[in-house]
């Protein structure tokens, strides 16, 4: 093997032994790359191409400046690698404000949540039950939207300011798996319990089953936008992680294990349960963002079968969700029970639906958690997240005693 130090020295040529008739000469090979004709000194033009004007047309568009008429969240034309000029400014305000938001998992402190896991007396049985069946949903939870993500939505998306907020959302994601594997770890749980809940949990299960038919949908490599039926599923599929899992599967969850900090119980988890909300709710009103992005474009995909499809869609993932809170809490515990979480997530699922442009699915629901507001405002979503662990900016700013 030669070194670029090295100095070249030709190997012995082999014997010369002449090329069939039927093909020209060595030297000549380049010269009809080239277009050379011997016949004449000037060169050959070549062949004019055969692709239709359409074709053409786009070609020059993605050819030229990126111009903010030619972008669209799907099936632009434009150069997807062009941030700018900006036309989804959303998008990019949402990608600052979330690497502002940098947090790691590591920063907060988890030695009273050790030492209260760990006293026999710290928690009772039902709230053991709680966290343990919490952390089983979880740790999958956000892999499977990193993989959405990753595998997916982002190969579709042709606004390269929504594709720039993606990556940090898929990097956020990371975030989220590793707390809930360090949550796991600092309590020192069964891994293979946890871990595996998904597959042996039947409530759990189920609503990772309900999910994974949109993630393979837009996984499949031969899967492309660009027409009503496509165009559709897509939409489908946004509308599944962004309303459906980040804005509704989640939401038992959050509940109880911020209902346990409320009464300093495993306050380190519940810390960092609100810093994943902070991400999720700004996750859910990206997605949102897009999907009415989309609908604005392409307005014929918004038929009166594709929102009766919706409808069921959210009926299903509400019942999947409400199986959830009733295998987690059977009995009454932190001053919560199963049936109460019948009303908050039908008052959740209308937040979404009508957010994407929906009827109420479930008229009059209300919220029967009135303190979860002073954490989630539902209705402010956007700068929801006021309380006092989370006013920062960057994580490298949290300490603790």
């Amino acid at each position: 093997m030669l070194n670029f130090e090295d100095d070249y020295t030709p190997s012995a040529q082999p014997a010369y032994r002449p090329m069939p008739p039927s093909m020209p000469p060595v030297p000549q090979l380049r010269e009809v790359a080239l277009g050379i004709d011997r016949q004449s000194p000037a060169i050959v033009q070549p062949a004019q191409p055969t692709r239709p004007a359409p074709a053409a047309a786009a070609d020059d568009i993605a050819h030229r400046r990126v111009r903010v008429e030619d972008k669209l969240i799907i099936n632009a034309k434009a150069d997807v690698n062009q941030l700018v000029p900006f036309k989804y400014k959303w998008a990019w305000e949402k990608y600052i404000a979330a690497c502002a938001n940098h947090w790691m998992p590591q920063e907060v402190n988890m030695n009273r949540d050790i030492a209260t896991w760990k006293d026999p007396n710290g928690l009772s049985d039902d709230e053991r039950h709680i966290i343990k069946r919490n952390l089983g949903f979880f740790v999958t939870a956000d892999s499977l939207a990193a993989n959405n993500i990753v595998l997916g939505t982002y190969r579709q998306i042709t606004a390269p300011e929504c594709r720039q907020y993606l990556l940090r959302q898929a990097f956020e994601e990371a975030i989220h798996t590793h707390a809930y594997q360090y949550i796991v770890e600092s309590l020192g749980l069964d891994e293979g319990e946890i871990f595996n809940a998904y597959h042996e949990v039947s409530s759990i299960q189920a609503k990772d089953e309900f999910l994974l038919p949109y993630i393979d949908v837009l996984s499949n490599p031969t899967f492309k936008t660009g027409t009503h039926e496509t165009d559709q599923a897509f939409l489908k599929s946004l509308i599944a992680f962004a309303c459906i899992m980040e804005g509704l599967f989640f939401y038992v969850g959050f509940v109880q294990i911020l209902a346990l900090g409320r009464q300093n119980k495993m306050t380190g988890a519940a810390e960092q349960y609100q810093y994943i909300l902070r991400d999720e709710s700004m996750h859910c009103n990206f997605g949102i963002d897009m999907i009415n992005q989309i609908k604005l474009e392409n307005p014929t995909l918004w038929t009166n079968e594709f929102k009766a499809e919706l409808k069921g869609m959210f009926e299903k993932a509400v019942a999947l969700e409400y199986q959830y809170a009733e295998d987690t809490m059977p009995r009454g515990v932190l001053g919560l029970n199963a049936p109460m979480f019948k009303e908050y997530l039908r008052f959740i699922a209308n937040r979404r639906a009508t957010q994407i442009g929906l009827d109420e699915l479930y008229p009059g629901a209300n919220n029967p958690f009135p303190w979860m507001a002073e954490m989630i405002d539902l209705k402010k979503e956007k700068n929801f997240f006021e309380t006092r662990v989370t006013e920062y900016q960057t994580g490298g700013a949290l300490a603790w005693d």
